[in-house]
């Protein structure tokens, strides 16, 4: 799933723009092989829009860059881009033209559901992925394309389409899923609580850009009215479409992988995108930078030097073309700090925390009550993480002035010297409700000298049917991140009962106690890199 922002739309088109294309154009073309519209010259060369037939005899709205100067005969590797959440098949054609370029096929079409391709949303069901294989066979059938040499590749929706369409078509040789899902349920239900923020701005997208059908719209209305009777259901909904349900099909076809993701992406965590790659076994790389959903990728929506692109150009050269780029030579994890501006390589997800955990003691009783926000807060989905990818301004708040009746709040002593934050936070904790139902949210702080917190990371829990009175443990792992620590700076956590990101679960007058017994310490574990 993904959204559809006004910065991601003015990239495609703009985009379009950039290359003569008017966005009607790209929306308007009418059956038939070649429906380049009135004033041909305005499109870019190589560029024909095609209605594709798809899966269960619907017709998709597609276009096709061939390679200039291809030579009669000769068969050319095919690259398939499905199309992001509410986004037209215009998205990606300043980079299918640069692919294209470089001795390319390149197939971009709309995802079923969304703007005038048919069907209706099936949310990277069954129909989608059979519509990948059928995309193929066009492109085989239909284009230069090379059936020995065929990648896949996309923007979150069509990230996460591309790596379940590889557990299922053995064709595909190569991916690249950039700010995509691995696992649904952990995206958008984490720590059982409903991600409201992202989960309501899809369903809108949905609506105004396509179709949603009757499975998505009761499973919807479900999730956001809370119906713990559906839970079940709506967990094994999310599970079909999710490649970690599938890892050992893709394993056993053996595509090349490449993932890419935001340390603040709102949609998408990066926690389950590294699970997903620890249990890849064949090609494969994962790259984490600064940023929030597709805004790491977005300037290369534009045709723009792109990092991201960058690499997914390298990846595709070195695994459908053959190419000895590097790509493979090189350290498989790539990862960017947050207060950094430099790359830095590790061997696999396990080593970034490299120095190994500081645990930091939450030995005082802290009692609160819920349902009031106490101003601790994850941010806006999309704005918070840009800012803190563009100005170094992540979401903040005064930690001596939150009041402590609405949130707990333990600290560290001032750090002698910086740490390194790599990878995953974990909290382990003891709670005592006061009610059955409830949530809670942990954030991590960095706090300045003048009691000014910085959001390190941050996550929810949502427990039910717990016994009034009696306490239970939780282990709950905060968002992956990787941030630095200046010297003479302190760590803070704080857990609050209400978040605007999420929907939270505190009945009228609940209270929640957080304690350390002795024989269960409570702490919060800090991966670190080495200094």
């Amino acid at each position: 799933m993904e959204r559809t922002t006004t910065a991601a739309a003015v990239a495609a088109l703009l985009a379009a723009a950039a290359l003569g294309l008017a966005p009607h154009q790209a929306q308007a073309a009418p059956a038939g092989t070649v429906a380049i519209a009135a004033d041909a010259s305005a499109a870019p060369s190589g560029l024909s829009f095609h209605d594709i037939p798809g899966s269960g005899g619907i017709t998709l709205k597609g276009n096709v860059f061939a390679p200039s100067g291809a030579e009669t005969g000769r068969k050319y590797p095919l690259i398939v881009l499905p199309t992001s959440w509410g986004m037209p098949q215009i998205e990606y054609i300043a980079q299918a033209k640069k692919l294209a370029d470089s001795g390319y096929v390149v197939v971009s079409y709309t995802s079923r559901g969304f703007w005038l391709s048919g069907g209706q949303i099936e949310v990277a069901g069954p129909p989608d992925i059979a519509d990948v294989s059928a995309v193929i066979d066009w492109a085989l059938a239909s284009t230069a394309a090379d059936a020995d040499h065929i990648g896949l590749g996309g923007v979150s929706y069509g990230a996460g389409i591309s790596l379940l369409a590889s557990a299922h078509d053995p064709r595909i040789k190569a991916v690249v899923a950039m700010s995509g899902w691995a696992d649904l349920i952990e995206s958008i239900y984490s720590g059982r609580t409903q991600h409201l923020q992202a989960a309501g701005m899809l369903g809108a997208a949905g609506y105004l850009t396509g179709r949603p059908g009757p499975e998505l719209q009761s499973i919807l209305g479900d999730f956001l009215g809370s119906r713990l009777d559906r839970e079940q259901q709506m967990i094994e909904w999310g599970r079909k479409r999710s490649a970690a349900e599938q890892v050992d099909r893709i394993n056993a076809n053996g595509a090349a992988i490449m993932l890419g993701n935001a340390w603040g992406d709102t949609i998408f965590p990066p926690n389950q995108y590294a699970k997903f790659y620890e249990r890849l076994t064949g090609p494969k790389r994962l790259e984490f930078r600064p940023g929030d959903h597709a805004t790491a990728e977005g300037t290369g929506l534009l045709g723009l030097p792109n990092g991201t692109w960058t690499n997914a150009h390298r990846w595709f050269d070195r695994y459908l073309k053959g190419e000895r780029n590097g790509m493979d030579t090189e350290a498989p994890v790539q990862i960017k700090s947050r207060s950094n501006e430099g790359y830095e390589g590790y061997a696999d997800w396990k080593s970034v925390g490299s120095a190994g955990t500081e645990k930091l003691a939450l030995s005082d009783s802290e009692h609160l009550f819920a349902n009031v926000d106490s101003g601790a807060n994850g941010g806006i989905i999309f704005l918070s993480s840009i800012l803190d990818q563009f100005v170094k301004a992540p979401p903040a708040a005064s930690i001596p002035l939150l009041p402590r009746a609405f949130a707990a709040v333990w600290q560290s002593g001032r750090y002698d010297e910086p740490r390194r934050i790599r990878g995953t936070v974990e909290l382990h904790t003891t709670v005592t409700p006061t009610k059955a139902d409830g949530t809670f949210v942990a954030y991590l702080y960095d706090v300045g000298p003048l009691g000014i917190g910085k959001l390190v990371s941050n996550a929810p829990y949502t427990f039910h049917g717990r016994a009034p009175g009696q306490a239970f443990g939780v282990d709950l792992e905060l968002f992956s991140t990787a941030y630095d620590v200046p010297e003479g700076h302190r760590l803070a956590l704080v857990v609050d009962t209400v978040d605007p990101l999420y929907i939270e679960h505190n009945p009228t007058g609940a209270q929640l106690t957080f304690s350390s017994p002795g024989t269960d310490p409570s702490y919060v574990s800090v991966p670190l890199r080495e200094q």
